[in-house]
């Protein structure tokens, strides 16, 4: 069932709710089971951060994903443990923003992971089976094994940045199609037969913040820079002046710790002598 949680810090006026993945999918830090393996490349993530941010490349897409459809209001792809793929409503948008949308629903969270040795991609859904598309361009996610149906190319869009064009084995593209329905609020339909890009076809791919390549190394750039004046002062073996910390502080960013350490080693050693 869907966790109806706060966001962590979360400041936004409209409340949301959110999902567990880690509870869902397996947390990429709690051993061998089958769904911390879709995200094993990633086993020394930050569990702490579970705030959702959107993919700018490729190499971006890891983990738990959601694709945000470009639809009004916004919905995204989801799945029933039946394997029917569907679009959902986003409830976690912020003023209609696409580029906010956070999962409500596990049904509508995937796992994404490269297919070893090619550029595809294949996306699991929380009942432990794969999207898959047809080659009438029928979406379904029933299979427990990967083929080629079950793999996708995610492509950036060349003028639109933070979006993507899903492409499927036969060089179509995943999109939607306006529903005939007259009711209010009609999902659209979700397919995987558009011979070229357009709008319909433009998809926006958020993900969990933690598994994301670029603020995962910023992350631990920061870690590094963390130090105290006191470990700086044990590592030389005296009290060290501000400019000396400072300079210690600025090597450990940079890269060059170990020599700006020695050097000031070795002018103690001759400040003793001299």
């Amino acid at each position: 069932m869907v966790s109806a949680l706060s966001f962590k810090g979360d400041k936004k006026t409209k409340k949301r709710k959110r999902v567990d993945t880690a509870e869902k999918f397996g947390d990429p830090k709690s051993g061998p089971s089958s769904s911390s393996k879709d995200v094993a490349n990633v086993a020394d993530a930050d569990v702490e951060d579970d705030s959702w941010v959107t993919a700018e490349a490729a190499t971006d897409v890891v983990g738990p994903i959601v694709f945000v459809l470009p639809s009004e209001p916004p919905t995204c792809i989801a799945c029933d443990t039946n394997g029917q793929v569907f679009a959902s409503a986003l409830e976690n948008v912020i003023d209609g923003d696409p580029a906010t949308a956070e999962p409500h629903d596990v049904r509508q969270v995937w796992v994404a992971n490269r297919v070893a040795g090619t550029e595809t991609f294949t996306f699991k859904g929380h009942h432990g089976r794969y999207l898959s598309c047809d080659k009438y361009g029928i979406l379904s996610a029933s299979t427990e094994a990967v083929s080629p149906l079950e793999s996708f190319l995610t492509i950036p869009t060349a003028d639109t940045p933070g979006t993507f064009q899903i492409q499927t084995p036969r060089d179509t593209f995943l999109t939607i199609k306006p529903t005939t329905s007259s009711k209010a609020n009609a999902l659209p339909e979700i397919r995987g037969d558009a011979d070229a890009i357009t709008f319909n076809t433009t998809l926006r791919i958020r993900m969990q913040a933690r598994f994301k390549p670029k603020l995962k190394a910023s992350k631990e750039e920061k870690a590094k820079e963390k130090i105290s004046r006191k470990e700086l002062e044990e590592a030389v073996g005296r009290r060290l002046d501000d400019d000396e910390v400072r300079k210690l502080k600025k090597a450990r960013r940079e890269g060059d710790y170990h020599e700006a350490l020695l050097l000031i080693k070795v002018k103690n050693k001759h400040d003793k002598y001299s």
